[in-house]
């Protein structure tokens, strides 16, 4: 056994342990990394790259066959399942290089390719190595949730974590679970000419606006995806090629693969968390809101945190807690601000709270702004018109956004500034955006909030006229 010391332990190598990795031993912090997998996690192998690209690839074939509101003929495209996931590989391994043991290592990190495991409240054993911090960052991240459904230990079935490596295109794809992962996936195969089938328990996109969502649930049935919600899954039974899920309420659903998409659970197995002193709860280690866990030296940073599982949102905490631990400052994470976006066309995104969240908060001090797509001279050129902004506004500064449409998510870290900044309105309607831009889209929608201000005021229909009477 081999024994090392340093100052910072960061334990996994996804997007919120490599940010902090990276910028701890640059300022000068003695850094040990521990992978026990994939370098980059999660995001880069299994989840956002991977899914973006899939996602890319249907565009291209979608647009194929949807051309002629634009003058070009519709063709049938000619799919090839396989080369498509070859595009998927490649685009991992172009950003691979970003988040190389090579790269790492160049930033003065000692990178061990090993799982840790706790020991002691300050020690970590990883393969042969014991090693000793000052303090430790664990951010091992999260994996696809598996609900114990009779008839599942027998039927093959994929995750995020398989499905990028599957090369044969399904002829029928069910998909259980209708949140963000089943419903991009479910476009991405339809638009790939596969048949699918949605089944979420509850209500599809249930965390979003209901009105918003059911924008990108309307458009993903036009286009085919069967969605069928209240539709829990009591057993699955079959075999390859041939998978049957019976529901609760006595429904049958066949089809050729299954995808399980039903949420996520921390990755803390392999941890020993209790001979660190760390205690967890029902969705990930117990934090506070500096992001220090039950033992003060240890911080939990990403999914394993329990809260918000988004990869902006680990490299966020690494933020947060680089002031902590390298300089002994206060700092605390905020949750006000923090985007996210489901990548279906169109697209939908959220920050701060929905319209729902804001009336229970604020009550009649409440005032929704909303924008429609329609009206956007681009979104008009591009035959991107499904959509619509909201804006929850009180005392004049944003509370929440909430967008469906295209490019939603670009246009939602707007937003997220606003609200990190506590800006109000007024400094949004004086911004000023190319024209035609789907960006417009913000500028009009704090203009719809100040325009009965303006418009129906009759003091200021008086002041006008006495100053128009008075004006040289």
């Amino acid at each position: 056994m081999e024994n090392l010391t340093c100052d910072i332990l960061v334990i996994g190598a996804g997007s919120g342990g490599l940010s902090f990795a990276a910028g701890a031993s640059q300022m000068g912090a003695n850094v040990i990394l521990l992978e026990g997998h994939k370098m980059g996690g999660d995001c880069l192998n299994f989840g956002c790259v991977p899914s973006k690209a899939l996602l890319a690839s249907a565009k291209v074939a979608y647009g194929q066959s949807n051309g002629a509101a634009f003058g070009v003929a519709d063709q049938v495209p000619q799919v090839d399942y396989a080369a498509a996931k070859d595009h998927v590989r490649d685009v991992i391994a172009t950003i691979e290089p970003m988040d190389s043991v090579e790269r790492f290592e160049g930033f003065g990190v000692k990178v061990i390719q090993e799982y840790g495991r706790f020991v002691s409240s300050t020690e970590v054993e990883a393969g042969d190595h014991l090693i000793t911090a000052r303090r430790v960052v664990i951010a091992t991240g999260s994996s696809p949730l598996v609900p114990p459904i009779p008839g599942l230990g027998t039927v093959p079935y994929e995750t995020n974590e398989t499905l990028f490596e599957l090369n044969e295109k399904p002829e029928h794809l069910l998909i259980i679970g209708g949140g963000p992962i089943g419903l991009e996936m479910a476009q991405a195969h339809v638009r790939l000419g596969c048949k699918v089938t949605v089944l979420e328990g509850a209500k599809a996109l249930g965390k979003d606006d209901p009105e918003l969502a059911a924008i990108v649930l309307d458009n993903l049935r036009a286009e085919g995806v069967e969605i069928v919600e209240g539709a829990l899954a009591s057993e699955v039974r079959g075999g390859a090629g041939a998978i049957e899920i019976l529901t609760k309420d006595g429904a049958s659903y066949r089809g050729t693969h299954l995808l399980m998409a039903v949420g996520r659970k921390p990755n803390i197995e392999k941890l020993n968390l209790e001979a660190a002193g760390i205690e967890t709860t029902r969705t990930g280690i117990k934090v506070d809101d500096s992001l220090k866990t039950t033992n003060s030296k240890v911080y939990a940073i990403g999914d394993v945190a329990g809260g918000l599982q988004f990869t902006h949102v680990a490299g966020y905490h690494a933020g947060v807690i680089i002031k902590s631990a390298l300089f002994g400052l206060p700092s605390k994470v905020k949750t006000n601000h923090i985007p996210w976006a489901t990548y279906t066309d169109p697209e939908l995104a959220q920050v701060g709270l929905t319209e729902a969240q804001a009336r229970e908060k604020h009550g009649d001090k409440l005032e929704v702004a909303r924008f429609e797509y329609h009206h956007n001279d681009r979104a008009i050129a591009e035959r991107k018109t499904k959509g619509l902004i909201k804006a929850m506004v009180v005392k004049g500064r944003p509370v929440g956004v909430s967008l469906a449409g295209h490019q939603a998510g670009e246009q939602c870290a707007l937003w997220s500034m606003a609200l990190a900044n506590n800006m109000k309105m007024s400094q949004i309607a004086a911004m000023i955006a190319p024209y035609p831009t789907i960006a417009e889209l913000n500028k009009r929608v704090a203009g719809v909030y100040f325009s009965p201000k303006l418009f129906e005021s009759q003091f200021v229909k008086r002041m006008v006229g006495f100053v128009q009477r008075w004006m040289p």
